[in-house]
């Protein structure tokens, strides 16, 4: 098969038509495209409505930068509430049954708080209490089973997680 002059330019206009065809239908799908999105929106076009939802989301970063602060606050503040019990039951005396007698630790995310000893005994019950700083008694000696209990409350917040 010879090609001449004339059948090369037809050749040429015909990938031309059939480019523009192309063309043609890939702007109309665009304005369809174009039309879905803004239909019924406002009177703005797209690129007003685009601004707008670069404005809000510029608004969302700094928001969720806002609430990240508040948060580590709010995580640094909660070290300072209960998070760890322990308890330890125990018998002191020989001459009582079972394990009547209990060591309550209360502890905050620093191991400081308090520790409760309840010792029963036949004449009665006696309550004493003692402050802790650091897992350490601050002001009077921690007996065996109220070093029990504060090992058991530093236990607890890891069964926790």
């Amino acid at each position: 098969m010879v090609f001449n002059g004339n059948s090369i330019i037809f050749l040429i206009w015909i990938v031309l038509v059939i480019w523009v065809i192309v063309l043609t239908v890939f702007l109309l799908r665009m304005i369809g495209h174009y039309n879905r999105l803004t239909k019924g929106i406002s009177v703005h076009g797209l690129k007003e409505i685009l601004e707008e939802i670069l404005r809000t989301q510029n608004g969302l970063v700094a928001e969720k930068e806002r609430l990240n602060k508040e948060f580590q606050r709010l995580d640094k503040d909660g070290t300072l509430h209960i998070q760890k019990i322990g308890l330890e039951r125990f018998n002191p005396f020989s001459d009582t049954g079972g394990s009547q007698s209990f060591t309550l630790a209360i502890l905050d995310g620093h191991d400081s708080g308090l520790v409760m000893t309840s010792l029963y005994a036949r004449t009665g019950n006696r309550w004493y209490v003692k402050e802790v700083r650091l897992g350490k008694g601050k002001e009077y000696d921690l007996s065996k089973e109220e070093l029990n209990a504060i090992h058991k409350a530093q236990k607890f917040i890891e069964k926790r997680v």
